[in-house]
């Protein structure tokens, strides 16, 4: 019996297609700055988002954490949400690499808004870090895939600049809020000094992120990604495989939001399940008494997904989740008591 894998959308795999287009891939050393492939996707990705430039990075927590260590100065201050992938999961990183504090905010399902951030701006005086970075994420992984709609974005990057606050944006699933807000990548570039979107998620590369901004900016984040280990030399193989998931997966990412509300519908169903967070992409969180007992349940019928709180479990649909998976996953639900 097949796995039916959904703890996260970072365990799909290559296709037979993207390896076949990765193993074609013209490369160099791109510490040299000679791979043609990774230095044709960074030129693809900037022009796609209005960007002046790109960098290649081997992981979404890198790109971040490079974004946070140019914009930012020892001692200074970073708002976010307090649920933000930058400062729940990312290591510590932005104390051990950038020497930086954290203002958390509780956002609405961990999106921020100009009167939050407003109101948590610190007054010019010594006693205070200075607060230099605002942090979002789109969508929220922790707010069960919620999505920013671009008028709060343009408002919240009005407001980083009148404060001449960096505003940097952690785009791990940005393509999944494009489709579901029907944006496109220039809507989002001139509102931020920095985006880091991710390809190894919902778009299904093996590995790669990519870090986007002004040229000087990436000019200083070459440099921090040299200090952090993630200079490396044949890397267009890797952004082959980016590139083909650009062109050929991101078309695939409705039926992900499809096949999640589809689950929606069963769970809000049942009577063991309290809440479910609205669903607006691919991430589903619910609410039950119990939620070990019920994961222990569908690994016996090897449906694999996490328990992501004491009350809650978190399912992530993704391009290799089909609906014959979906149905099986509709019957365990349904017969699970």
């Amino acid at each position: 019996m097949s796995i039916i894998e959904l703890r996260s959308d970072t365990f799909t795999k290559p296709t037979k297609e993207m390896l076949e287009y990765m193993f074609n891939a013209k490369v160099g050393d791109d510490v040299w700055e000679e791979d043609y492939t990774v230095k044709a996707l960074e030129e693809k990705l900037a022009s796609m988002f209005g960007m002046e430039a790109a960098l290649f990075c081997p992981s979404g927590t890198m790109a971040n954490q490079i974004a946070i260590k140019v914009h930012t100065q020892a001692g200074d201050e970073v708002i976010c949400d307090y649920s933000s992938h930058v400062y729940q999961y990312e290591g510590g990183g932005i104390a051990f690499n950038s020497s930086a504090s954290v203002k958390l905010l509780h956002g609405d399902r961990g999106k921020l808004s100009v009167n939050l951030i407003e109101a948590a701006l610190r007054e010019e005086n010594v006693h205070y870090p200075r607060t230099s970075l605002v942090s979002v994420e789109n969508t929220t992984n922790k707010g069960g895939g919620a999505c920013y709609d671009i008028k709060t974005l343009e408002e919240l990057s009005i407001f980083c600049k009148s404060k001449k606050l960096n505003f940097h944006m952690d785009g791990a699933r940005l393509f999944h809020a494009m489709v579901y807000t029907n944006t496109k990548p220039k809507d989002y570039g001139h509102l931020f000094d920095s985006i880091s979107v991710c390809m190894s998620k919902g778009l299904g590369a093996p590995i790669g992120s990519l870090l986007l901004g002004s040229k000087a900016f990436i000019h200083k984040a070459k440099r921090v990604r040299k200090v952090l280990g993630g200079g490396m030399r044949q890397v267009g193989y890797l952004a082959a495989a980016c590139d083909y998931a650009i062109d050929h997966h991101v078309s695939l990412l409705k039926d992900d939001h499809r096949r999640a509300k589809e689950i929606e519908s069963v769970l809000s169903s049942l009577d063991y399940v309290s809440e479910v967070i609205p669903v607006e992409t691919n991430i589903l969180i619910f609410v039950l008494d119990d939620p070990t007992r019920l994961v222990d349940y569908l690994e016996t019928k090897n449906i694999y997904c996490s328990a992501v709180s004491q009350n809650q479990i978190r399912f992530v649909t993704h391009f290799q989740f089909d609906d014959e998976m979906l149905e099986k996953l509709k019957e365990a639900l349904i017969a699970y008591s």
